[in-house]
C-alpha cells in the first residue's frame, strides 16, 4: 500500500490505527467493487439527510447549500464515467464522501453528523431494492399482457390438459395462457407486499443506538419517499429482511418462469409441435443443419438456480448474526444484485418469446382429441343420464378405455353396439359428450376452461392491467 492510500484510510478511520490495512485486508474489506452500483441512491440519501441537517439547524444553510450541489456533481461525475473510484476508501460511500471534500472542501466532513454508514448503507440498500420490486411489479406485466394476448387469440382453441404430463381432459389455449397469467399476478402482489413491507427508513438510527442531535427522522423518510422512520434504531441497521423478502418473491417468480420455459421446450418439440418459437429467440446447431433450439427457454429454466442460489446464500449469511451490524452484511449485495439482475433479464426473454411464438392450432386440435381425453366426460355422462353412481360410471368408462384401446381407435371411434355391450343403457346421446368442443363447453364453472369463461378471465385482467 502506497503511504497516500495509507494516509487516507487513516483518514478514514480517524486516530485508532497508526497504520493502513495490508494488501489482502484491503482486498476482501473493500466492496466498492459491487456497491457502487448504489452511487444514486448514497447520493439521493445524502442529499435529504442534508436537508434535514439544514432544517433542524444542526448545520448552516450555506454548508448544506454546498454539500447539496456538490453531490450533483458527483452524480454527474459518476452517471457519465468520469469518477475515479478507489478501493482504498473501501465503498461508495466513502468514495462519494472524499470525492466531495475534494470539490467542497471542510462542508463535506460535516455531512456525516448525526448518522452513520451503517443507517447510510441500509438506507441506501433499500431504495435500491424497493425500485427493484417495482421493475419486477413492470416486467410482470408486461409479460402478462403477452400472454393475455395469446390466450385471447386462442381463447376457443383446443388442446390436451395433462397431468403427469399425460393426456388428462381438453382444454383450451386460452385457460392454459391465463394459468400463468394468474400466477404472474400472485408473483406482482409478493413484490408489491414486500415494496409495502420495506417502505421504512433506517436514516437516522446512526451507528445502531439513534444519536443525541435533535435530527427529524419523519422529514428524511418523506423526502425519500417512505411511509415512516423505522421504530427501532438496532433494527433498522441489522435488518436485511426487506432483500430477502425480495429474493423470495424472485424465487418464486423464477420457479413460475421455469415452469412455463419447460413447457415452450416442450410444445416446440418436434413430438409435440404445440408452438414455433421465432428465430430471435432460437439457436442452431454446429452439427446437424435442421436443429432449432429453444435456448432462450433453457437459460431461462437454468437461472432460476442462481435465484435461489442467491436467497439461500443471504440467508446463511443473517441467520447467526448478533444484533446490531456486523461486517458480514456487506455480503448481502452482491448475490441481490445478480438475481435482480437475472430475473429482469428472464422476464424480458420471455415476454419476447410469448410475443412472438405461433401456436399451431390443428397440432393442438389433433392432439386434444387424443388419448381418451373426453373420458371423464363419459363418466360425467353416466352420472347425469342414466343415475349411476360416480364410482360405477367410473368403471364402466375405464372398461369402455379398455376395449378402444384394444381396437386402436378413440372413444368416439366405438359403436353403440360395442358400448352397450358394457352397460345396456348407453344410449346414442353419449356420442354429444364425446367430442373436445363440447367436452370444453360444458366446462362452465368459474375459472374453467370454457371459452366464455375464458374470455370473461381475460376481460378481468385486461381491466386490472390498463
Amino acid at each position: 500500500m502506497t503511504d497516500a492510500s495509507e494516509q487516507t484510510a487513516n483518514q478514514m478511520w480517524g486516530g485508532r490505527f497508526a497504520s493502513g490495512p495490508d494488501a489482502i485486508m484491503e482486498a476482501i474489506n473493500a466492496s466498492i467493487g459491487f456497491d457502487r452500483r448504489l452511487a444514486r441512491q448514497d447520493i439521493e440519501g445524502s442529499r435529504a439527510h442534508a436537508a434535514m441537517l439544514a432544517a433542524t439547524g444542526i448545520l448552516s444553510d450555506s454548508d448544506v447549500a454546498a454539500i447539496r450541489e456538490g453531490l450533483l456533481t458527483v452524480l454527474s461525475e459518476i452517471e457519465a464515467g468520469s469518477f475515479e473510484f478507489s478501493t482504498a476508501l473501501e465503498d461508495i460511500h466513502m468514495n462519494v464522501e472524499a470525492r466531495l471534500k475534494a470539490l467542497i472542501g471542510e462542508p463535506a466532513g460535516r455531512l456525516h453528523t448525526a448518522r452513520s454508514r451503517n443507517d447510510q448503507v441500509a438506507t441506501d440498500f433499500r431504495l435500491w431494492v424497493r425500485e427493484q420490486c417495482d421493475a419486477a411489479v413492470s416486467g410482470l406485466q408486461a409479460l402478462q399482457r403477452a400472454l393475455l394476448a395469446q390466450a385471447a387469440a386462442g381463447a376457443d382453441w383446443v388442446m390436451p390438459g395433462f397431468t403427469h404430463l399425460q393426456t388428462a381432459q381438453p382444454v383450451t389455449w386460452g385457460h392454459h395462457m391465463m394459468a400463468y397469467v394468474e400466477m404472474l399476478g400472485r408473483d406482482a402482489g409478493r413484490f408489491a407486499d414486500a415494496r409495502a413491507r420495506m417502505n421504512e427508513c433506517p436514516l437516522g438510527a446512526a451507528a445502531l443506538a439513534g444519536t443525541s442531535f435533535p435530527i427529524d427522522r419523519h422529514m428524511t423518510a418523506a423526502a425519500l419517499g417512505f411511509d415512516r422512520p423505522m421504530a427501532n434504531s438496532l433494527d433498522a441497521v441489522s435488518d436485511r429482511d426487506f432483500a430477502l423478502e425480495f429474493l423470495a418473491a424472485a424465487s418464486i417468480c423464477a420457479m413460475h418462469l421455469s415452469r412455463l420455459a419447460e413447457e415452450l421446450v416442450i410444445w416446440s418439440s418436434a413430438q409435440f409441435r404445440f408452438v414455433v418459437l421465432s428465430d430471435r429467440f432460437s439457436t442452431g446447431s454446429s452439427i446437424m443443419p435442421q436443429k432449432k433450439n429453444p435456448d432462450a427457454a433453457e437459460l431461462i429454466r437454468a437461472k432460476i438456480g442462481r435465484v435461489v442460489g442467491a436467497n439461500v446464500a443471504l440467508l446463511t449469511v443473517m441467520k447467526g448474526l448478533p444484533l446490531a451490524y456486523s461486517k458480514d452484511m456487506q455480503e448481502d449485495k452482491e448475490q441481490v444484485f445478480d438475481a435482480a439482475d437475472t430475473l429482469m433479464l428472464a422476464l424480458a426473454a420471455m415476454t419476447g418469446m410469448v410475443s412472438d411464438m405461433n401456436a399451431n392450432r390443428p397440432a393442438l386440435e389433433a392432439a386434444a382429441a387424443s388419448g381418451f381425453s373426453t373420458a371423464t366426460d363419459l363418466a360425467d355422462w353416466l352420472v347425469r343420464a342414466l343415475g349411476l353412481p360416480f364410482r360405477e360410471a367410473h368403471h364402466v368408462t375405464g372398461s369402455l378405455v379398455a376395449m378402444a384401446e384394444a381396437h386402436g381407435c378413440d372413444l368416439p371411434d366405438l359403436s353403440l353396439e360395442q358400448m352397450q355391450s358394457v352397460h345396456a343403457g348407453i344410449t346414442a346421446e353419449v356420442f354429444g359428450v364425446l367430442g373436445v368442443y363440447n367436452s370444453v363447453s360444458s366446462r362452465t364453472s368459474f375459472g374453467g376452461t370454457a371459452p366464455d369463461q375464458v374470455r370473461a378471465r381475460i376481460a378481468d385482467w385486461a381491466d386490472r392491467l390498463a
